[in-house]
């Protein structure tokens, strides 16, 4: 689990996925569904990082694709 720039805890939906034993729609769900009942600021928290790494997505997948075609 890395630091984010604000020197909090970070993981992915991938990595909470395997850890917890679920699909990564189930993680999905359960942040969209269950966590504003249980915790409406936490909610916020996550849902604010999750737009922004639905914003970056096509930004990270063009250098996925370019590293793998470039071969570096």
């Amino acid at each position: 689990m890395g630091k984010n720039d604000r020197g909090r805890a970070c993981t992915t939906v991938r990595a909470a996925a395997k850890k917890f034993g679920v699909s990564k729609s189930t993680v999905h769900k359960d942040i969209q569904d269950r966590l504003p009942q249980i915790n409406h600021s936490l909610y916020l928290q996550v849902k604010e990082i999750l737009e922004i790494n639905k914003a970056q997505r096509h930004i990270r997948g063009g250098i996925a694709t370019r590293k793998k075609y470039k071969g570096a």
